[in-house]
């Protein structure tokens, strides 16, 4: 990997402007820092990450409603009682899915993976921006980056968001959880938050 001298560092507001130039861009959240677009250029991070086209990528908003407005309603009250208990954090929801961003982030797909992030200087960038399609900050198949430095030397090009230095994180990726029907959901990946009396699918 190359090492950086020093990473673009921007605030909010100036990130945003290279958001709407369709730019990706770094950001921190409570567990590992990552790549984020405008939904519209969500081909981007693929490129970027060299990651298969099948793999989805997590839409990030700063509100509730900003992302389960997204949603197919037959879901939204389940969604919306795993939200008001652990939204912000480190939980994704994989949710059937309605709207233009489910096309973008999970192209001939259904489902769309929601997170609205525990760290306040992002979802200050989200009030900002919209919802960003996301993912971590590394190349696929390889490592993490577990901080500012590390995903800049895996993407010395690509802006963050400041200042700096970042809250601390958890450095441990988000539980997803994925709805299969009526109160029952598959647990796709332990991670940072676990929710309790869960209806586990099979």
């Amino acid at each position: 990997m190359t090492v950086p001298l020093n990473p673009i560092m921007l605030g909010p507001t100036s990130l945003v402007r290279h958001l709407q130039a369709s730019e990706v861009v770094i950001i921190p959240t409570d567990t590992l820092p990552g790549l984020a677009v405008l939904p519209e250029y969500a081909q981007r991070i693929w490129e970027f990450k060299q990651r298969p086209a099948d793999k989805p990528l997590i839409l990030m908003g700063a509100t509730a409603d900003a992302l389960l407005c997204e949603v197919d309603p037959v879901c939204y009250d389940d969604a919306r009682a795993l939200a008001e208990q652990h939204w912000p954090g480190a939980l994704t929801l994989v949710l059937p899915a309605q709207g233009n961003y489910v096309d973008h982030l999970n192209p001939g797909g259904v489902n769309l993976g929601c997170r609205l992030p525990a760290c306040s200087m992002t979802r200050e960038l989200l009030t900002l921006s919209g919802p960003l399609a996301t993912s971590s900050a590394n190349l696929s198949g390889k490592p993490a980056a577990t901080n500012a430095f590390e995903a800049a030397q895996w993407f010395p090009a690509v802006a963050q968001l400041g200042p700096q230095p970042w809250p601390l994180h958890s450095g441990q990726a988000s539980t997803i959880l994925i709805w299969t029907g009526l109160h029952r959901w598959h647990v796709a990946r332990h991670g940072a938050v676990m929710p309790e009396g869960l209806n586990e699918a099979e």
